[in-house]
C-alpha cells in the first residue's frame, strides 16, 4: 500500500526518519508545517493543543507528552520559551530524553543556555542519542518562508545526520563547533540584533518628532547605509500600529539576559548589551512583554512623553 499524502499533498517518503515535535508557537509551528509539507511523518505536542491544531489537519499526529512523541521518534526537535522550559521537555520526568530509542537524534532549537545545551549533550552521549544544540534566527518571516539560519553546535557527525532534516525550514545551516557552541553563536546574534533594534525605534521616534513623512524617511533609509534586516522588515510594521509578535519583548529579555551573564562569566564588559537589556526591562514594566521586540519604540515613547501616533497590536 502506498502512503496516504498529508493535507498538503506530499506523500510522507518511504524509509524518512519518523519526527518528533515539540512546540507549535509563533516560531515552531511554521517550522513543523514546512517538516509535514516536505514529506515527514510528524509526531506533534505542545502545551496548548489548540496550537497544534493547524498540524493536526495537515497531518501531523498528537501525542500528550514529550516522552510520547520521543518514543517513536528517529529525529526530535523542541522549540519552546525559556530554559526551564527546555530543561522539563527535555529532561523532565515526562519528557524526551529518557523515551528516545538510542542512535535517535536530538535537534533543540530554543535559544537557551549554553551550559545546558552541554547538559543535554552529556545526557544523550550516555543513552546513545546524539543531542544537537541548534537555535534558529529569522524571525517569524523568516520561519514563514522557510528561510532561517540555524546555529548547531555538536558532533561533526551528529550534524551531519541532522542538517538534511533541517533544510525544510532553513535557508542556512551551520555547524558553530561543539556542544553549546550554538547557544553561544546565537548570543552573538542577540546581541548584534538588540543595538541595531534600538537605534531603528529611537530613528524612527526622531523622525515622528521632526515631523517628518515617515513613509517617506523610512524609504530613503532602507535605501542606504543605515539599512538593516530589523528596519526593513519592522519598520513599516510600526508604521501601520503593527506590533504583534515575530519575538516577544518577554523571550528577548530571557535572550540578554542570558548573554550578559555569559559575557560576566567570560570577564566582558559590553555596555550596548547591558543598556539594550535595561531597556527592554522597561519595555516589559510598560505592560509591552507579549508585545514584539520593535513594540520596544512605544517604551522609548513613553520616555519622552511622546504619543506615538499608531496603537499597538496584539
Amino acid at each position: 500500500m502506498n502512503p496516504e499524502p498529508n493535507a498538503e499533498g506530499q506523500a510522507p517518503a518511504a524509509g524518512r526518519p519518523r519526527i518528533g515535535w515539540v512546540g507549535t508557537g509563533v516560531m515552531g509551528l511554521s517550522m513543523c508545517r514546512h517538516m509535514l509539507g516536505g514529506g515527514f511523518e510528524v509526531d506533534v505536542f505542545n502545551r496548548t493543543p489548540e496550537r497544534a491544531e493547524p498540524l493536526l489537519e495537515l497531518g501531523a499526529r498528537w501525542r500528550d507528552s514529550p516522552a510520547e512523541v520521543a518514543a517513536e521518534a528517529d529525529a526530535m526537535f523542541t522549540i519552546v520559551g525559556y530554559p526551564a522550559d527546555v530543561r522539563e521537555v527535555v529532561l523532565g520526568a515526562d519528557g524526551a530524553m529518557a523515551a528516545l530509542r538510542p542512535g535517535s537524534l536530538l535537534i533543540e532549537l530554543t535559544t537557551s543556555e549554553p551550559s545546558l545545551a552541554e547538559e543535554i549533550y552529556e545526557a544523550g552521549r550516555e543513552r546513545g542519542v546524539e543531542a544537537l544544540d541548534a537555535p534558529v534566527s529569522g524571525g517569524d518571516v523568516g520561519a514563514r518562508a522557510g528561510e532561517l539560519s540555524v546555529m548547531v553546535g555538536g558532533t561533526p557527525e551528529g550534524f551531519t545526520r541532522a542538517e538534511p532534516l533541517m533544510q525544510p525550514f532553513s535557508r542556512r545551516i551551520t555547524l558553530q563547533g561543539g556542544p553549546g557552541a550554538g547557544q553561544h553563536t546565537k548570543m552573538a546574534n542577540q546581541i548584534a540584533i538588540c543595538s541595531g533594534m534600538v537605534g531603528v525605534c529611537e530613528a524612527l521616534l526622531y523622525a515622528y518628532r521632526a515631523d517628518l513623512d515617515l513613509q517617506a524617511a523610512l524609504e530613503t533609509i532602507v535605501a542606504g547605509a543605515g539599512n538593516s534586516w530589523s528596519l526593513e522588515n519592522y519598520g513599516p510594521r510600526l508604521l501601520a500600529g503593527d506590533t504583534a509578535p515575530g519575538f516577544k519583548v518577554d523571550h528577548f529579555v530571557k535572550d540578554l539576559g542570558v548573554a550578559l551573564a555569559e559575557s560576566r562569566r567570560m570577564e566582558l564588559e559590553l555596555p550596548g548589551l547591558a543598556l539594550a537589556e535595561e531597556l527592554y526591562r522597561r519595555a516589559q514594566d510598560q505592560g509591552l512583554g507579549e508585545l514584539g521586540t520593535h513594540s520596544l519604540l512605544l517604551a522609548l515613547a513613553e520616555m519622552s512623553s511622546v504619543e506615538w501616533p499608531a496603537q499597538p497590536s496584539a
